[in-house]
C-alpha cells in the first residue's frame, strides 16, 4: 500500500491553522489537568517517602495508623529502650527518641485562614537520627524550655513562625529559636519542641511513637519478633521509610482517582471537538480525497492520512499542555494529610513517567476523536467524491 506523504498531512494542519490551534488548545487544557494530577501524586509520594529513613524503626500502638492516634506508655518505652540491635552514637547513647505528635490550629501568613500544624515533641536524638533535617537558621531548642524550631514550609506559610517570634499553643507562649530544612520531606511541615514540655503543655501522659536507629538493617526482623512476642507491649514495629510510603499511598490514590476522573470527563469534550474538526476537514476536502483515490492511493492510505492529522493535533496539544504543566514545578503547594489531618507542603514533580503517560493519554484522545472521520474519508468512493467536488 502506497502511503500518502507526511508533508500532505502537515500542510493540511497548517492551512487550517486557526482550527488547528483551537482544537489543539482544547486538548492542551485537558492534558494540563491530567499531567498536573500525575505530578501532584508524584510530589506527595516524594515528600512522604523522603520523610522516613531506611534504617530507622517507628513503633506505634498496635492498630494505630498514625502517630496522632497512637499511645505508648512510659513502661512500654522503657522496655523498648532495652531491645538489642539499637545503634549508639559516639558518646555511647542509644539512638532512641521518645516522641509525641499533637495538632494545632494556627493562622496562615497573609491570610485569615487557619490550618492544622503538627507539633512534634522530640529530643536532640530525634534530630540526630534524621540526617535530612538540618538547622539553617538559629539554634536547636533547649531541653526543659518552651522553645521550638519550625520547618521551612511552616516558617514560610504560617504567621509568627519567623525566627524570634512567639506563638501561643495550649495556653503557653512558645518562642521560635530555629528554622530547619528537611529536604522537602514531611518534617518541613512540622514544628519541633522538647518532648517533656509538649506533653506537659498538652496534658499527655503517653508517648505517640518511639523512633530508633538500627545498628544494622538485619536486626529489624529480630526486633520486630521480640516486640510481637512480648504480650505487655501490644505494639507494631515498622521501618520508618515503609511507614511513610504506606501513608502516601492512600493520599495519592485519592488524588489520582479524583483528578483522573475529571480528566476523563474533560477529555470527552476534547474528543468531540477533535471529531467535529476532522468531520469538517473531510467534508471540505471531498474533491481532494477523490483525486487521491484516482491517483492510486487506497482507502487505507486515506484513512491513515486523516488519522495522522488527528494524531498531529493531539500531539501539538499534548506538548503544549505538558510544557504548561512542567512550569508547575516552581509552585509550592500544601494539602491536608488524610492520615494526620495536618497541613503538608509539597511540590509538583515532573518525571519521565509523567511525560510518557501524558503523551499517551493525549494521543489516545486524538485517535478516538479522529478514527471515525478518518474511516468515513476512507470509505468514500472515487465516483462519489468527484461528483460532489
Amino acid at each position: 500500500m502506497r502511503a500518502i506523504p507526511l508533508s500532505y498531512v502537515l500542510r493540511n494542519l497548517w492551512v487550517r491553522r486557526v482550527t488547528t490551534i483551537l482544537t489543539a488548545g482544547g486538548m492542551a487544557l485537558v492534558v494540563f489537568v491530567f499531567a498536573t494530577v500525575l505530578m501532584m501524586s508524584e510530589g506527595i509520594n516524594e515528600t512522604m517517602v523522603a520523610t522516613g529513613q531506611p534504617d530507622n524503626v517507628l513503633i506505634l500502638r498496635k492498630g494505630a495508623g498514625a502517630e496522632i492516634n497512637s499511645a505508648i506508655t512510659r513502661s512500654q518505652a522503657s522496655n523498648l529502650d532495652a531491645l538489642p540491635g539499637i545503634a549508639t552514637d559516639n558518646q555511647g547513647r542509644r539512638l532512641v527518641s521518645r516522641e509525641v505528635a499533637v495538632l494545632n490550629n494556627l493562622p496562615k501568613r497573609d491570610s485569615l485562614e487557619m490550618a492544622n500544624v503538627t507539633l512534634r515533641g522530640t529530643s536532640e536524638i530525634g534530630l540526630a537520627i534524621r540526617p535530612q533535617v538540618k538547622l539553617v537558621e538559629g539554634r536547636m531548642f533547649r531541653p526543659g524550655t518552651s522553645e521550638i524550631v519550625a520547618g521551612r514550609a511552616v516558617a514560610r506559610g504560617f504567621a509568627n513562625m519567623s525566627l524570634g517570634h512567639t506563638v501561643t499553643m495550649a495556653g503557653r507562649e512558645w518562642t521560635v529559636v530555629g528554622i530547619f530544612d528537611a529536604e522537602r520531606s514531611g518534617f518541613d511541615s512540622e514544628i519541633w519542641g522538647d518532648v517533656d514540655q509538649v506533653m506537659q503543655a498538652f496534658r499527655r501522659a503517653v508517648y505517640a511513637s518511639i523512633v530508633f536507629k538500627l545498628a544494622s538493617i538485619e536486626a529489624f526482623n529480630g526486633i520486630r519478633q521480640a516486640i510481637a512476642d512480648d504480650p505487655q507491649l501490644q505494639l507494631d514495629a515498622k521501618l520508618e521509610a515503609r511507614f511513610y510510603a504506606e501513608q502516601s499511598e492512600s493520599m495519592t490514590k485519592f488524588i489520582k482517582l479524583l483528578g483522573l476522573s475529571l480528566s476523563v470527563i474533560f477529555s470527552i469534550g476534547a474528543i468531540v471537538g477533535a471529531m467535529i474538526t476532522m468531520f469538517a476537514a473531510v467534508a471540505s476536502r471531498i474533491g481532494e480525497i477523490g483525486t487521491l483515490r484516482a491517483l492510486g492511493f487506497r482507502r487505507e492510505a486515506v484513512l491513515m492520512a486523516f488519522l495522522g492529522e488527528s494524531l498531529g493535533l493531539s500531539m501539538v496539544g499534548g506538548i503544549v499542555g505538558l510544557m504548561g504543566a512542567s512550569l508547575m514545578q516552581t509552585v509550592n503547594i500544601s494539602t491536608l494529610n488524610y492520615e494526620t489531618f495536618a497541613e503538608m507542603a509539597f511540590r509538583f514533580k515532573f518525571t519521565w513517567d509523567v511525560a510518557i503517560q501524558t503523551m499517551s493519554f493525549s494521543l489516545l484522545m486524538g485517535f478516538l476523536g479522529g478514527f471515525v472521520p478518518a474511516w468515513r474519508a476512507g470509505q468514500l468512493s472515487i465516483i462519489d467524491c468527484l461528483r460532489q467536488a
